[in-house]
């Protein structure tokens, strides 16, 4: 049977990388290897199928006199958009074999018992403004496109939609989607369970959200302050628990957690995503970039608790709300991952 493989990386451009993809056509033999009959009706495992090979020199990963890059499959999910077709997100590799120093992905230690909820932000241009806007000037002011509805509130409706309807059916677990406060902005929740695949997830669909807005001619707009002004700007909320969080729990645990990203703000800054400072300045929702905060039910924050996590005897998950849309999230669950397995660690050992 043969199927077409999309098989889908991250480029060298700085500061951040971009998607690049390009299509196998590939004879798959669903009877192979009885070891995978598991997974048959989600299509092939990444484990068999075949590292492929892209020019670097084209993508900023390689020179021309030695150009060649490879391609490492490590997710698989349906395309649901083209038949007998499956996307396949990859990391890039070293002629060698060895990891391209633009492969985020590898630096993370696998954990599959941290949860993420990403909540992605993002704005549709098309001629070079946020659908809905005029062609001259500014709409009215922010306040009534938040979940709004109507033509005079809401643009690129259809779009929001089509892209849930494809994500939820290639397998990615969105979990809802509404329009933001800006107009033309939107943004919908992802939910992932380990830290790769979390990423792997939003990387997808993200693809998706671009494949499809070819289709309507509109360029979807990842920089985290889209219109300078008296607008908000677009985030990467991110949510995360682990086990403890979510079984155990208490105030000193999640208060020491939240010291411990204190003791990392800078760092975590760095990996949050370019033109950050545009959008975190103290005001429209978010902390100033400088400094570091938590709080609860306090979106002005660098961390949010969850007011229904102190009800529910302290259990559940934080909010991160510094990362910009346009950031890594391989470099999110990653710096994440290390610091609640960091603290877990120490207090473990104090405990004893």
């Amino acid at each position: 049977m043969l199927v077409k493989l999309e098989y889908i990386w991250l480029d060298g451009y700085k500061p951040e990388s971009n998607l690049r993809s390009k299509t196998k056509v590939w004879d798959f033999d669903p009877n192979k290897d009885p070891k995978y009959n598991v997974l048959r009706e989600n299509g092939p495992c990444p484990e068999e199928l075949p590292i492929w090979s892209f020019d670097g020199s084209s993508t900023q990963q390689a020179e021309g006199n030695y150009s060649d890059c490879l391609l490492k499959p490590v997710r698989v999910v349906a395309d649901p958009k083209r038949k007998q077709a499956f996307l396949v997100m990859c990391e890039v590799l070293n002629p060698d074999g060895t990891p391209h120093i633009s492969n985020t992905r590898h630096l993370i230690n696998e954990d599959v018992n941290v949860w993420f909820g990403f909540e992605q932000e993002y704005t549709l241009i098309k001629n070079g403004k946020p659908l809905g806007f005029p062609k001259d000037g500014n709409p009215d002011p922010q306040g009534m496109y938040y979940c709004s509805v109507g033509t005079r509130n809401v643009n690129g409706r259809e779009i929001a939609e089509e892209h849930l309807d494809t994500c939820l059916s290639a397998g990615l677990k969105l979990t809802g989607i509404n329009a933001e406060v800006l107009l033309g902005q939107w943004e919908y929740q992802l939910l992932g369970k380990g830290n790769k695949r979390a990423a792997d997830d939003l990387w997808l669909s993200r693809y998706l959200l671009h494949r499809i807005c070819e289709k309507y001619s509109v360029h979807v707009e990842f920089h985290p302050k889209p219109v300078l002004g008296d607008w908000n700007g677009s985030g990467l909320h991110t949510n995360f628990s682990n086990t403890e969080m979510r079984d155990n729990g208490g105030e000193e645990l999640f208060r020491g957690i939240c010291e411990k990203l204190r003791s990392r703000h800078a760092e975590f800054i760095d990996n949050y995503g370019s033109s950050n400072e545009l959008r975190l300045t103290g005001e429209y929702e978010t902390a100033d970039i400088k400094d570091f905060s938590y709080g609860i039910s306090d979106r002005g924050s660098s961390i949010r608790i969850p007011v229904g996590v102190v009800n529910d005897d302290w259990k559940g998950y934080l909010e991160d709300r510094r990362p910009a849309s346009n950031a890594d999230p391989y470099k999110i669950t990653k710096l994440i991952s290390e610091t609640i397995s960091s603290f877990n660690k120490v207090e473990t050992v104090l405990n004893t």
